[in-house]
């Protein structure tokens, strides 16, 4: 007797034909399936359980030749071997062979209903018997999918619809593929049972795609050096847990929390500098291997890139226990890490951003974190929450980012350089500029020059400007020189700039291409700038200075002076804060503040240059307490750099300080 018959003779007929074929085609079977499950085609879908087990395909073959009590018996097999084997929990394999009883079950309804005879007696199905196993399939499909979504609904919490959309069409293919692949198989068997043999050959080469299509698809979201998450992985999983809380919320469930925490290490440049770049890598990696050993198990550590890191908390209560993590992050990085026999100090800045007060997909919570990593590195605290209060960035401001990047590609978008001259005090001769940002908005009219760096300073965009400004600064510079005219052109940058070469690389490169040297630049740093990470802003200071760049410390004398960053840094110049010079000729206390940072300046060798010079009375008072450069509405107001050749020609200088000594002029 065929299988074929097997399902409509008789009981002790059945029996026995079911047991003659056991040692050979459900023997081969069973152990085709328990190989195949050993290793399961694991699949790129989000859910937890998202691995397809290839005995599906041969127990459904064989509920279609022999019924239920076989294909359950050779089931059970396979989830007991792979359990085994694999060391599962016995609350997993228990679920796992009543889930696909179960299936079967659904299946053998579907069969019984429609009183399935799998094949006419030429062994060739007929459209009914296709329509039926069809059916069948989708029978096992939906009961298999259902019990799985219902299982990690109720033990992650998540809600049930979520879970069963996560990974519904990947799966649906799959299972699709088996069970049907089943149908098949049963065909074959009964044309010779030992033609299941040949379907070991294309079963591996599905098994062994997947495989590599799940490594490749790991690999994408890996960290090479680390082997932490990356960003593009970290803003799949943001994506998908604020995806899930939404559709929790959507469904009146208690509503949750995520938080994302960005961390930038301190000083790390200096130990690449120092030590090299393999010992920095070492140092990451182990960053990365106290950071994994720190955060709670359902945590997702990332590595953003070059020192900064990323941690995902989802579920977490509210911003105490955000804050509460930050801290065991923190003191994780607090010992020395010992590399080379060098116990190198480990610190850094962390900024966190709560799901959903803080932002509701991964750029603007990923911004705010970052914004609140910056405040924190500022302010220096170690840790800091974000609140919109230190955030430049309103709605109005977000709009008027995006026109300023968007002008930044275009030439005639009324970006424009002026420039305010600066003047030696003692002759009255225009010595240098300094370069000043204008933006001429299509519909805003002229931005303030305060609101576009505060604008900027917090994204990438303030890069891309720095690196336009010192394009067209060295470009008229070399204008200039072309006209016989040569002056010193000081140009602004930002603590984000500060934080990498490639300024230094820019700008070297462009001296070259507009044959400009290097003493007609200068760079004026805040003293914010170097506050914020010193030593890290130092390596790019020395650099500058290697390369014959003349530095200038801005608005000096604003709170954050000392001594010590006059020492230190290989400063050129330091410009005396317009505040102080506006106050001196009618506040005591100013003038003697202008007069120690003058004999102070003095002492270093320092150049002194007075912001603010706005009457002729403050010039004489600078002049007499031995201030070499000055600049101000008193000599000229910024102007565009045609309107400054004109202005040159035009120029007469005050009266010299021998003439004011004699009482002439």
């Amino acid at each position: 007797m065929q299988p074929t018959a097997l399902r409509n003779s008789a009981p002790p007929e059945r029996a026995a034909v079911f047991f003659g074929y056991i040692a050979g085609v459900v023997g081969l079977a069973a152990v085709i399936t328990v190989l195949g499950d050993v290793r399961p085609f694991t699949t790129p879908g989000d859910r937890t359980t998202a691995a397809i087990f290839p005995s599906v395909c041969f127990t459904f073959s064989i509920l279609v030749l022999y019924g239920l009590g076989p294909a359950i018996v050779v089931q059970t097999a396979a989830v007991v071997a792979t359990a085994t084997l694999l060391r599962h929990a016995p609350w997993r394999a228990g679920f796992n062979a009543g889930q696909y009883a179960l299936s079967l079950a659904g299946a053998e309804m579907v069969l019984r209903e429609f009183d399935f005879r799998p094949f006419a007696p030429g062994g060739v199905p007929d459209s009914l018997d296709v329509l039926y196993i069809i059916l069948a399939a989708t029978a096992w499909f939906v009961v298999n999918y259902v019990l799985v979504t219902t299982m990690v609904w109720l033990r992650f919490g998540d809600g049930w619809w979520a879970v069963f959309r996560r990974s519904f069409g990947y799966e649906l293919l799959s299972g699709a593929a088996l069970l049907l692949l089943g149908a098949i198989l049963a065909a074959a068997t009964n044309a010779n049972p030992w033609l299941i043999s040949l379907v070991l050959v294309p079963l591996y080469a599905v098994n062994r795609m997947a495989r590599l299509s799940n490594e490749q698809a790991q690999l994408a979201g890996l960290d090479p050096l680390t082997g932490l998450a990356n960003r593009k992985a970290l803003m799949s999983a943001v994506t998908e847990q604020v995806t899930a809380h939404a559709e929790r919320a959507a469904e009146g469930l208690p509503e949750r929390h995520i938080a994302l925490l960005v961390l930038d290490l301190d000083r790390f440049k200096d130990v690449n500098d120092a030590l090299g770049h393999e010992v920095g890598d070492r140092l990451l990696v182990e960053v990365a291997r106290r950071l994994s050993g720190t955060v709670r198990r359902q945590d997702l550590v990332a590595r953003l890139g070059g020192d900064e890191f990323a941690v995902l908390a989802p579920g977490i209560v509210d911003a105490t226990a955000a804050l509460a993590l930050a801290t065991r992050i923190q003191a994780a990085l607090s010992s020395p890490v010992p590399l080379d026999g060098l116990p190198l100090d480990v610190g850094g800045s962390i900024g966190i951003a709560m799901y959903p007060e803080h932002g509701e997909d991964f750029a603007s919570l990923m911004r705010h974190a970052d914004v609140a990593m910056y405040e924190a590195k500022t302010r220096g605290d170690g840790i800091t929450l974000y609140v919109p209060e230190a955030d430049q960035n309103s709605p109005e401001r977000l709009g008027l980012l995006a026109d300023l990047r968007a002008a930044l590609d275009d030439p005639t978008s009324g970006l424009t350089m002026y420039y305010q001259p600066q003047v030696e005090m003692c002759s009255g001769d225009v010595v240098g500029v300094e370069a000043l940002l204008r933006w001429c908005h299509p519909k805003r009219g002229m931005v303030d020059p305060d609101e576009l760096i505060r604008v900027a300073e917090h994204s990438a965009v303030m890069r891309l400007l720095t690196m336009r400004v010192i394009e067209d600064v060295v470009a008229q510079l070399a204008k200039w020189k072309a006209e016989g005219l040569t002056l010193r052109a000081s140009i602004n940058v930002s603590v984000r700039d500060l934080h990498g070469d490639e300024i230094v690389d820019r700008l070297a490169e462009r001296l070259v291409h507009y044959r400009v040297g290097p003493e007609q630049v200068q760079l004026e740093i805040t003293e914010g700038a170097l506050m914020a990470d010193p030593r890290r802003v130092l390596a790019t200071l020395q650099r500058l200075h290697r390369i014959g760049v003349e530095l200038s410390l801005d608005d000096y004398g604003t709170g954050y002076s000392s001594m010590q960053h006059l020492r230190r840094l290989p400063l050129s110049e330091v410009k005396i804060d317009r505040s102080f010079v506006l106050g001196m000729s009618t506040d005591s206390d100013d003038e003697a503040i202008v007069r120690s940072i003058i004999e102070l300046a003095g002492a270093l060798g320092l150049r002194v240059v007075a912001e603010g010079v706005e009457d002729d009375r403050t010039r004489r008072m600078l002049v007499s307490v031995g201030c070499q450069t000055a600049q101000g509405w008193f000599y000229a107001r910024p102007m565009p750099a045609d309107d400054l050749s004109a202005w040159l020609a035009r120029y007469r200088p005050p009266a010299l300080l021998l003439n004011e000594q004699t009482g002439r002029g």
